[in-house]
């Protein structure tokens, strides 16, 4: 990364500063985090809290091959005391937010588009599979893992990109645009589009070092004279196809998703036309309550196998021996198990875990990798949580800086709130309640 220009008089953050002091790192100038955040590689003590009965934090650091290091913070959920909730938000929160009333844990969800153009962004930033209050917000474009709340209960399955639904109240099936459609194609059979197909572009900044977008102008379905887009938008009253793009090149950002149909195309497709999904893969929507897809298994990230989210996150976090901050996610019947294993992008010996040993860590702790999934890693990995009666603390990338918008803007610590997100995972404590 390049060296980034500091403001003239730009003054040090004194409460950023002291809070970071507070935690036994030291700094004399927020402005060098863009630089250097090596003051953050250290390993942190041994220890253990208790947000709520029937969960646990824990820490701890852990060596790393070639002299480096992570530091891993693990929540562990009993699922008989308390309860794990996806939530998705178009307009996004911070993490700690979420940890109110009887929420005492929240840890950084799925993935969601990511670029630094704001005059360009999604209308739906969660990729792929996105169900919220038992609203289907996005559909997935290929198969994917998805933890899914299933008549209550947490549950990880693969979730095939095929299904059914309606729209103005007649039947159709459908499958993701990634998947083998069929062929020929079935009479009113719909394919579908969204977020997850973008491409991310990488840009220099002479500032922060790089700058990520996607081009509005081949950001778009592909045109084809057979085909019919529909673009569907999420509305007070539910989906409704909101544009028509006879021949495709619809916007993939411009809705919620784009269902594709070939001639001939029956009437009722028309602009105000109600959508209603019935079924993705084998599951019915009546009984999903909320759903997000989650990232490759340890197991398929460390062998490479992650063709299904490579091109929507731009340089592939899963690439061999790249090193990332990475959160990890693991259920059975009994347990939820969150870990982060953090990491500073520009912290040398202290840049997070390769995808392999994140693999050798799962393994460690007694997890098989191929039932252990990564969710949004990176500069979003974060646990909030209750800490006894003060404010509510986080862990997991600790340096994290807001970019600046102007020029001459500084860059501001923003470690405790992290990166605004779309998506999280809550944990409710039946005995806070």
């Amino acid at each position: 990364m390049n060296a980034p220009f500091t403001p003239a008089g730009c003054q040090p953050d004194q409460v950023s500063l002291a809070e970071l002091g507070d935690r036994g790192i030291h700094l004399t100038d927020i402005q060098l985090l863009a630089r250097d955040q090596s003051a953050f590689a250290r390993p942190i003590p041994l220890w253990t809290r208790y947000p709520a009965p029937g969960v646990a934090l824990t820490a701890r650091p852990v060596r790393l091959a070639d002299g480096c290091l992570t530091n891993a913070y693990t929540l562990t959920v009993d699922l008989d005391r308390a309860q794990a909730q996806p939530v998705s938000s178009l307009a996004g929160f911070h993490l700690r937010d979420l940890v109110t009333g009887p929420a005492v844990a929240a840890v950084s969800g799925a993935f969601a588009y990511i670029s630094d153009d704001p005059d360009y962004q999604p209308a739906e930033p969660c990729l792929d599979l996105a169900v919220r209050d038992q609203h289907v917000a996005s559909l997935p474009t290929t198969t994917k893992p998805a933890l899914l709340i299933h008549h209550g209960r947490p549950l990880v399955q693969a979730v095939a990109a095929t299904g059914t639904l309606t729209i103005a109240g007649h039947p159709h099936t459908w499958s993701g645009s990634k998947e083998h459609p069929p062929r020929p194609p079935k009479p009113g059979h719909l394919t579908v589009f969204g977020a997850a197909n973008c491409h991310i572009r990488y840009h220099q900044d002479s500032r922060t070092g790089f700058r990520r977008d996607t081009d509005p102008a081949t950001n778009t379905t592909p045109h084809d004279p057979l085909a019919l887009d529909c673009t569907v938008t999420t509305t007070r009253t539910g989906p409704r196809i909101s544009a028509l793009h006879p021949g495709g090149g619809a916007d993939l950002f411009a809705g919620t998703y784009v269902l594709r149909i070939h001639r001939p195309w029956p009437g009722h497709l028309a602009l105000g036309a109600p959508v209603h999904v019935t079924a993705i893969g084998s599951f019915a929507t009546a009984g999903v309550d909320s759903a997000l897809s989650l990232g490759p298994s340890a197991a398929d990230a460390a062998a490479g196998r992650t063709a299904a989210w490579d091109q929507s996150l731009g340089r592939s976090p899963f690439r061999p021996g790249a090193r990332y901050a990475r959160t990890l996610l693991a259920v059975d019947d009994r347990h939820l198990t969150l870990t982060v294993l953090d990491g500073a992008p520009l912290a040398p010996g202290f840049q997070g875990v390769t995808a392999r040993e994140a693999a050798e860590l799962c393994e460690r702790a007694g997890h098989d990798p191929a039932g252990v999934f990564h969710l949004d890693g990176g500069q979003t990995s974060k646990i909030a949580y209750r800490n006894g009666h003060g404010p509510v603390d986080a862990v997991g990338s600790l340096h994290y800086l807001r970019w600046p918008r102007e020029p001459h803007e500084p860059f501001r610590w923003q470690g405790l709130d992290g990166r605004r997100l779309h998506s999280a995972l809550t944990i409710t404590s039946e005995e806070s309640r």
